[in-house]
């Protein structure tokens, strides 16, 4: 499929004896948001650092804008288009804002290593606090910052891992309205693991439920209903 920018098949990855990935099987297209729900614990984090290449997965294969890109590592994947945005954020916070966002070249030819404006018309308040420390910003300051981060490198596939987390309301309006601007620029495939179910229900076009490392519910909105599938991810 032309829009198709990652293709999961078949993947499993093991933690020591632990089997937490089991046969996953995922497609997530260009221009939508493909959402990876599911109850603390079943895997959807270790699914994202298996795709971004932050671990090293058993079985199975990945591709990526029709490459194959098994085992490749964090770095590259980079270069080749993925933006991960993990759980918890990982800003530097002894580093300013402009250094924590130009962290983000290292992936980039020199010529494009600069700042897209449109990265301040996303997140205002970077703009202001450029100077700033990392970790002298808001939980909620810091989530934009990180998105911003996996921006500057102009992904193909961006993967935003819980961004809602701790961020009060009125962040995580402006973060889904984001989301939603990314999606219908129609440049990069997004997919977003969420635990908070309106706002990913809200902004999902095609959904995949976890429960114990493998897929038990998937489907595209208006193909799955939403109670069954709230059911599905709720304790």
């Amino acid at each position: 499929m032309e829009d198709e920018v990652l293709k999961i098949d078949g993947l499993t990855l093991h933690y020591g004896g632990s089997q937490i990935l089991n046969g996953i099987d995922m497609r997530a297209r260009r221009g939508e948001i493909t959402c990876v729900m599911g109850t603390n614990g079943v895997g959807k984090t270790s699914l994202l650092k298996a795709v971004s290449g932050s671990h090293r997965y058993s079985g199975g294969a990945i591709t990526l804008s029709g490459r194959d890109v098994a085992h490749a590592p964090a770095h590259v994947l980079a270069q080749c288009g993925v933006g991960y945005v993990p759980q918890g954020r990982d800003i530097f916070p002894f580093l300013t804002v402009r250094e924590n966002l130009e962290t983000g070249f290292a992936c980039l030819p020199r010529d494009e290593r600069y700042i897209p404006d449109e990265v301040f018309d996303l997140f205002p308040i970077l703009k202001e606090f450029l100077g700033r420390r990392g970790g002298d910003l808001s939980g909620g300051q810091q989530q934009q910052l990180a998105i911003a981060r996996a921006l500057i490198a102009r992904p193909s596939l961006l993967l935003l891992d819980e961004p809602t987390e701790g961020i009060q309301p009125n962040i995580i309006q402006q973060i889904g309205r984001v989301i939603e601007h990314l999606r219908e620029k129609a440049e990069m495939a997004i997919v977003l693991v969420e635990q908070y179910f309106s706002f990913a229900y809200d902004l999902g076009d095609s959904f995949y439920v976890l429960e114990r490392g493998t897929v038990t519910l998937s489907g595209r909105k208006g193909e799955i209903d939403r109670d069954e599938l709230l059911r599905n991810v709720s304790v």
